[in-house]
This record gives structure tokens, sequence and C-alpha cells, in this order.
């Protein structure tokens, strides 16, 4: 009898040994393999710039997905601030303390190749996402590595569309000089963007296919920023004036500081003949505030929550072995490495 107690006592402590390694083993549980996970996956996001708007509201998107993951996934975001020193400094540092995915905004997207070979021994999957990566080869280098985004062009040819439906519909609106020919003022995201270059260039290459003759009063890089905007469009309202007939942005929050220099100088109040048409991308809530309002023209919608929801459900899907866009309804382009969410106008 006490044979049997003591041999009870040695298998219990064998089972609570065993449990306790268990509980604080670090190893990791691929899913789609056993179907277990012994702790959340870590992934690490590395943002180009907090205080832009529209990465910030798909940071939001993703702290909430984390939320409705509880105890499944963390995400660790990372601040570049702008600046690709910074960013390198910060991409530096999680090599020696790498997650099991990683998601990058990049600042300067000529360095696609530097982030690439530098995780590339951790094995890890990485997706690149809203800043697009210069060439799509750099990507299929690795075999683990995707970007997420959008078609700039698409972004500008609805943009353009937007101004030729205004003309369309109510000429003398918009060409208040009655001369035929659309005066207007260009907000760039910043020089030697590729996807500010093509928002750009869609968006009046649109409008001239349409058969309507435009004039470039003035190009001006804000870098994606309002302040910046507002100063350069208060500067060219003493230069042109009332010459001004529509302000196109590469992005809403440029619109909107542009708005607010017109609005400081008596614009775009809700009289419509002291109305400078202006359009943005992103459709942020403030800039769908505006347009019901009737203080901005329009936007395209670019939604932060898709671009969240698929650049987690990539790195997910590869983490775990599965198919990179499996259960999404998203297709590769050619390239097969990046994919491509769509756009869609936002009118009053």
């Amino acid at each position: 009898m006490n044979i049997s107690k003591r041999i009870l006592a040695i298998l219990e402590i064998i089972f609570i040994v065993t449990a306790m390694e268990v509980s604080v083993c670090d190893a990791r549980v691929i899913a789609g393999t056993s179907g277990l996970r012994q702790r959340a996956v870590m992934i690490d996001v590395v943002i180009y710039n907090f205080k832009d708007k529209y990465v910030s509201l798909v940071k939001e998107n993703l702290e909430e997905i984390q939320k409705q993951n509880e105890g499944k996934v963390v995400f660790r975001f990372y601040d570049g601030k702008g600046n690709q020193s910074t960013q390198d400094e910060v991409l530096s540092n999680l090599v020696s303390d790498s997650a099991d995915i990683l998601m990058v905004n990049l600042v300067d997207t000529k360095v696609t190749q530097d982030v690439i070979d530098r995780f590339k021994s951790k094995n890890i999957p990485i997706i690149f996402f809203n800043r697009e990566p210069l060439v799509a080869d750099v990507l299929k280098s690795y075999g683990k590595a995707y970007y997420v985004g959008t078609n700039a062009n698409e972004a500008g040819e609805m943009q353009g569309k937007i101004i030729v439906d205004i003309w369309n519909k109510d000429r003398k609106f918009i060409d208040k000089n009655n001369n035929g020919v659309l005066q207007y003022v260009m907000l760039e995201g910043e020089h030697g963007s590729i996807e500010a270059r093509e928002r750009t260039e869609f968006s009046i290459g649109t409008i001239n296919k349409a058969g309507i003759k435009t004039e470039q009063l003035a190009l001006k890089a804000a870098d994606w920023q309002r302040d910046l905007a507002k100063t350069n469009i208060s500067s060219l309202l003493l230069q042109y004036g009332k010459n001004i007939e529509a302000i196109i942005a590469n992005n809403d929050e440029m619109a909107i500081g542009a708005i607010e220099a017109l609005q400081s100088n008596g614009y775009n109040l809700g009289d419509k003949n002291k109305t400078i048409v202006v359009v943005g991308i992103d459709a942020t809530a403030e800039a769908q505030e505006l347009i019901k309002k009737g203080f901005m023209a329009g936007s395209v919608m670019q939604d932060p929550y898709e671009m969240a929801e698929v650049s987690y459900a990539i790195g997910m899907n590869v983490f775990e072995g599965r198919d990179a866009l499996y259960g999404t309804k998203y297709k590769f382009d050619d390239t097969k490495v990046a994919i491509r969410l769509p756009y869609h106008e936002y009118v009053a």
C-alpha cells in the first residue's frame, strides 16, 4: 500500500513539473500544424510617421484587431518619425528581438531590399503596406514578403473624375472667369514619391482626357501635412487670388490645410461665388464632414480598416504555413506579391 502511494506521489510530481515546463515554454506551435499555440503571436509594426492621419487610422484598426483577438495576437508599434535614419535604428534593434511577423510602412521605399536582407535569416513574414516598394522583384527575392496597398493612378483618376463631373454639371461654379480653362494648384505629397507623382499625373490626365483644358498655376510639395499645405495656399492666395479655380491635393490632410487657408481668407464658407473646388484622397472622417457641409468638393476613399485587416490576414496566413491569400477575397496583381485594395469616390 505504501509503495502504491509513493508511486502515485512520484507520478504526481512528474505531472506537475511537466505542466510547469509546458506553461513557461517559449515554443511557438503553429496553428496550421497542430491547432494549438502556447503564446500570442507577436507582430512588430514599423510605421513611417505616427503623425500621418491615414496611417494612424490603420494603426487604430490594428489595435482593434488585437482587442478582438485578446491573448492570440500582440502588436508592437514603432514610430519612424518621418526620418529614414530613425526608422533604420528601429529596424536594427528589432533584428535581435524579432517578432513572429514584421509589418513595415517605409519612410523611404528605396530601402526595401535592405529590410529584407536584415530579416531574411529570421524566416518571418514581412508585410510592406501603404507605401509601395519601388521594385516588386525585391519582394520576390525572399518568398515571404508581400505588399498591401492601392493603385495610386486609380486614386488620381477618381479625383480627376470628381472635377470633370463638377465641370460638366455646373461649369460656371468652377470656371469662375469663364475662359474654358481650369486653373489649378496641385498639392503634392512629396518630391520623389512614386505614389504622389502618379496621383498628380493621373488626376490631371483624367481631366484633360475629358476635353477640359488645364493650366497649372503652382505645384507645391506639402509632404502630406496639413500645416504645410495651409502655409502654401495662404501664400498662393496672395499671388494668384481669384485665379485659383481648383486645388487638387494628394491626400485629405493637405486638402483640409488648403480649406483652412481658404476660410481664413473668406473662401469656402458657404457662398457659392466664393468657393474654390478642393479635392483630396483618403476620405477621412474630418474630410467627409467638410464635404457634407459643401466646403470641400470630394475625396477618394482609402479604407484604413481594410488596409489593416488584409495586412494582418496575409501575415498570419504565411506565419501559419497557409497560402498568403487564404480566406480573403483578394487576388495578387501581375507581380504575384502585391494586393491592390480598391478606392471609392466620396462626394456629397
